[in-house]
């Protein structure tokens, strides 16, 4: 049976406004943070990897940074291990870190690497923790809900140093790093820490094309709830400074705007509950959620840079 005019029409106009961006992005690193819907929903699950796979074999050079909050969560209701959190982060004890690598560093990373797999990718999993990719320390929180004294939260961490030759073995070997984001400091021990905030670390240090931040929302919301794109960090900044920018988008929005201003071209904050949500931020003019840079710019590429 062949292609119906129509569908033919589609599909070309669809790979014409691709190209350009296929064309741009070639040999260039993208580190995309998995989380959130496109992390526990099948048909999402299954389109993210098909996404990633796809960029790989075009020429990009994807790298997968995830979280598994609920996951763990979970883990920890089954074992009744009590979880606690103060703003927004889990406290991790000794018990509640066990959990944490087993869960992010066994169950989920294997999955990820699995489900990669599976849609014909090749693509190997570490933890941070691995050939010493993410050196940690103790995060030490000024907590917004104590009044801004330090907190102790336990084996929570922060990224003091990216060992980039890991990853660089792993990209010459012609693998799709799936990074677990926990961390260890010079005396061995293990950190609980963002995934935003490993993925946003390991974009610049890399000088990443672009950091992508995979969220449960539609992106950067105004006060009417419109998505905002486009953004310059300046822009950034006002709109964070009139309050638009607060709760739990806040702290997403200032590891995009740290990634930028350490010399990632692009950082997009997308709707994960969208199919094929990286694909079409990356190869599509309207994108599906936040574009930021550290100067204001179009989602589309320059004249000079299309074909």
């Amino acid at each position: 049976m062949s292609i119906s005019i129509n569908r033919a029409k589609t599909i070309a106009e669809v790979l014409t406004e691709a190209l350009p961006y296929i064309q741009k992005f070639t040999s260039r690193t993208v580190v995309v943070k998995y989380g959130g819907n496109a992390m526990v929903d099948e048909k999402l699950k299954n389109s993210f990897a098909r996404d990633i796979v796809l960029m790989k074999l075009v020429g990009m050079d994807p790298i997968v940074v995830h979280g598994g909050g609920p996951q763990i969560g979970d883990l920890l209701e089954k074992l009744s291990i009590e979880s606690n959190f103060i703003d927004g982060l889990r406290i991790t004890d000794s018990q509640t870190m066990d959990v944490v690598e087993m869960v992010l560093g066994g169950l989920v990373n294997t999955e990820i690497v699995s489900l990669l797999n599976k849609n014909q990718g090749k693509a190997v999993g570490v933890t941070g923790k691995d050939g010493n990719l993410i050196k940690a320390k103790k995060l030490r929180l000024k907590s917004r809900s104590a009044n801004q004294d330090i907190v102790d939260i336990g084996q929570v961490g922060e990224v003091v140093e990216i060992n980039t030759e890991v990853l660089e073995v792993i990209k010459r070997s012609d693998f799709i790093p799936v990074i677990a984001p926990i961390g260890a400091d010079d005396k061995g021990a293990s950190y609980n820490i963002n995934a935003d905030s490993v993925a946003s670390e390991i974009a610049r240090v890399l000088s990443a094309e672009k950091l992508i931040l995979l969220t449960n929302v539609a992106g950067v919301l105004d006060k009417k709830g419109n998505v905002l794109t486009g953004l310059s960090a300046r822009q950034v900044a006002s709109l964070i400074a009139d309050k638009t920018l607060e709760g739990g988008m806040l702290p997403k929005v200032e590891c995009a705007l740290k990634a930028v201003k350490g010399g990632v071209a692009s950082a997009h904050i997308i709707d994960g509950r969208v199919e094929h949500a990286v694909l079409l931020e990356i190869f599509t003019d309207e994108g599906v959620g936040t574009l930021i840079t550290q100067t204001r710019r179009s989602k589309q590429p320059s004249n000079s840079e299309k074909p």
